[in-house]
């Protein structure tokens, strides 16, 4: 498969993605046992590539995988792959480990070193999106109770951004007794008289590494953010919605389940916090949205 960024790490060590294989008993495929991540890549650069391998490791340990290297060596090899892939422009990295390849059997296998690779694909700005905002639709969360370890174990997630793309709508947001958690693919806020809601960090939610951002910016820019949780009762009234995810950025939501919030057009709050973001991850003025 031809691809403009063809290198990628396996292990520690760098290849062409075409000679990747891995046996048919591997965990990941068979238990989705492992963990991953995407990071965020702009002109070259990595966006938040500290706050995203401290999760990494976050993840790994909370399933009790041991990874193959250590943070500045993973750290490291992410910075060579894009040297050698000679990145220039948008892109993001897709990075995975598992427990290894094992005969199947639900118990950890003895003396099997984590599997491990990453490689880049391009990823272009939506900034349609990011200007106009996006429509949603609302779904019972019935995934596991540990969401905050960003796992492969995403049948849940698909299933409910596979319905809100059939309602030809951008994501589905998430509740739990009629309180929102989040998305299927990203962070969701509520801002009601000038003040932003989210779901606390807990294991119901993934601790979105843009999400930490977002709160550091609204801190900046003198916005109250509380992390008091929302209900599908209250995005009725919203005066905006809008969400986050390293692929998303700081996306605005016009219309929940064909319902306008607000004005039905991205909100000053969230276009605040928008140009909060593109100066924070170095954005230049010819991809400037806002």
């Amino acid at each position: 498969m031809s691809t403009k960024y063809p290198i990628i790490i396996s292990q520690t060590k760098f290849m062409h993605r075409d000679t990747l294989h891995y046996p048919f008993e591997e965990r990941g495929l068979q238990f989705g046992d492992g963990v991953y991540e995407v990071i965020r890549i702009y002109h070259g650069a990595y966006y938040l590539l500290d706050e995203h391998i401290n999760r990494l490791f976050r993840s790994a340990a909370a399933v009790k995988i041991t990874l193959p290297f250590t943070k500045a060596e993973i750290t490291d090899l992410l910075h060579a792959l894009l040297l050698k892939n000679d990145v220039k422009t948008d892109a993001k990295v897709y990075l995975q480990a598992t427990r290894g390849s094992a005969p199947r059997e639900h118990t950890f296998p003895s003396n099997v070193t984590a599997n491990f690779y990453a490689y880049v694909t391009e990823q272009p700005r939506n900034k349609a999106n990011l200007e106009n905002g996006v429509q949603t639709i609302t779904k019972r969360d019935v995934r596991w109770e540990n969401c905050y370890i960003k796992s492969l174990n995403l049948l849940p997630n698909v299933l409910a951004k596979q319905e809100a793309k059939e309602h030809g709508c951008y994501e589905a947001i998430l509740y739990r007794d009629g309180l929102v958690t989040e998305c299927s693919s990203s962070n969701v806020y509520l801002v009601k008289d000038g003040k932003i809601y989210t779901h606390p960090a807990t294991r119901q939610i993934l601790h979105g590494c843009v999400r930490i951002r977002v709160e550091q910016f609204a801190k900046k820019l003198g916005i109250p953010f509380s992390e008091t949780g929302f209900s599908l009762d209250d995005i009725a009234t919203a005066d905006e919605l809008f969400l986050s995810s390293s692929t998303s950025e700081i996306m605005p939501i016009i219309a929940v389940d064909d319902k306008p919030i607000g004005n039905g057009k991205p909100g000053s709050i969230t276009k605040q916090l928008q140009a909060e973001y593109e100066q924070d991850a170095a954005i230049t003025p010819e991809h400037t949205t806002i």
